[in-house]
């Protein structure tokens, strides 16, 4: 059991943290606006398709760190994320500071994009699906 909160809390610190210097790295380079303004149409779609990258690879990350079903502890890790792309959903609805669909985004594509890094993991891994 510890093992596999391992797994997913691990795979969530990857999201977040990678996200968070991608995020840091954009503003410092100007190709997002100064922090605390609006993000444009073009930015969260940027920021949408990083994210679902960096979220494939922590949910490969996850799947690789499994004690086993390393595919079940991915789409842990895609309950986890849509769960808390609800709550950051709630909190951040209609402050403007990004599009509408941007956080619903988030949450809808938390799940898929999780099973994906677990069959990335799956494929890129001789053990197969029952390892």
């Amino acid at each position: 059991m510890k093992r596999s909160i391992i797994a997913v809390v691990s795979g969530i610190a990857f999201i977040v943290v990678a996200s968070t210097l991608v995020d840091i790295l954009l503003h410092a380079v100007h190709i997002y606006r100064p922090w605390g303004e609006p993000l444009s149409q073009a930015e969260a779609v940027l920021a949408t398709s990083y994210r679902v990258v960096i979220s494939i690879l922590g949910a490969a990350l996850t799947a690789w760190l499994a004690p086993r079903a390393p595919l079940r502890h991915a789409l842990y890790l895609g309950v986890v994320g849509t769960l808390l792309g609800l709550v950051a959903l709630a909190a951040t609805w209609g402050n403007g500071l990004a599009p509408a669909w941007y956080p619903i985004a988030l949450v809808l594509l938390a799940f898929p994009q999780c099973w994906a890094g677990g069959h990335l993991f799956l494929r890129t891994h001789s053990a197969g699906p029952t390892r």
